[in-house]
């Protein structure tokens, strides 16, 4: 029996394509999806449920949240400051996609890394 792909292939190509140049990108199935580490810190993640998790900065959490197609992610029913999720309807174009793929592998990039 074969299971389903637990997340967007598409989504996690047109990661790889936005990504490609960056020095110390990992991939590793997380959460049922694929998220793409930098110095071992996740920066973005092409989510089992559609769409995209993005690591950023905490302090930006709330500002982050007034633009279209982001909410807070959630896990066991609590909120965590620092990561969003972006709808599948945010990142359907290359445009839209671009600029969370890059805030998230900037912060990410920001964090010391990960021995």
């Amino acid at each position: 029996m074969m299971g389903a792909v637990a997340y967007d292939e598409d989504l996690a190509n047109r990661i790889r394509e936005l990504i490609a140049a960056e020095p110390g990108v990992t991939e590793k199935r997380m959460f049922g999806g694929l998220a793409f580490l930098i110095g071992g810190h996740m920066s973005v993640t092409a989510s089992r449920q559609g769409g995209l998790m993005v690591r950023v900065d905490p302090d930006q959490t709330d500002d982050l949240l007034a633009k279209s197609h982001a909410a807070p992610f959630q896990m066991r029913g609590r909120r965590l400051r620092g990561w969003l999720r972006i709808d599948a309807d945010g990142v359907r174009t290359k445009r839209q996609l671009e600029p969370w793929v890059r805030r998230g592998v900037g912060y990410a990039r920001s964090l010391p890394p990960k021995s």
